[in-house]
């Protein structure tokens, strides 16, 4: 039998594992998918007609930071992580806690929060994606923004990484 060499150049795109990562789709796209429910305040909610809350304005701080814009998608519980399993949404950022059961499931961001443990679930085996969300959420970390953005949705709720704030002493009265 006689294999034609274009059909030896076709063989890798056969292969299941020639699946593009999931960085290369949000930079193709210039987007990052972000679903979310849209209706849990202060993590996200609609003010009117636009959608606000501490996961959107985190959401946008690290598309900013991945140099892509922001896509927010409106879902439902039912939808949403099977959403990103199927890769219909890049990743979900709606106060998600990273249980064992949904680490079969999903690759997850390092945590955002530390109430409780919460992160970003994306589509397993993209480790690429994962570097790149990772360091966005790092420099967002790093130079404050994320214990300013939990500060200004939280008030006194420290963001994972930072240090929980010491309440004063009560002073005796003399």
């Amino acid at each position: 039998m006689r294999f034609s060499p274009g059909l030896l150049l076709l063989l890798p795109l056969l292969s299941p594992l020639a699946h593009a990562e999931l960085i290369d789709d949000v930079n193709d796209r210039g987007e990052l998918r972000i679903a979310l429910e849209a209706n849990t305040p202060p993590y996200n909610f609609k003010e009117g007609d636009k959608l606000t809350g501490f996961e959107v304005e985190l959401g946008e701080l690290l598309a900013k930071e991945m140099d892509v814009r922001p896509s927010f998608i409106t879902t439902d519980d039912a939808d949403m992580l099977p959403g990103v399993s199927t890769g219909k949404y890049d990743v979900a950022i709606n106060h998600i806690a990273m249980t064992a059961e949904l680490k079969d499931q999903f690759d997850f961001s390092e945590a955002y929060h530390d109430k409780p443990e919460l992160a970003i679930p994306f589509q397993k085996g993209n480790p690429a994606f994962k570097t790149s969300l990772d360091g966005a959420l790092k420099r967002v970390k790093d130079d404050g923004r994320l214990k300013a953005l939990s500060h200004k949705w939280f008030e006194d709720e420290a963001p994972t990484g930072a240090p929980t704030p010491v309440p004063p002493q009560a002073t005796p009265a003399h």
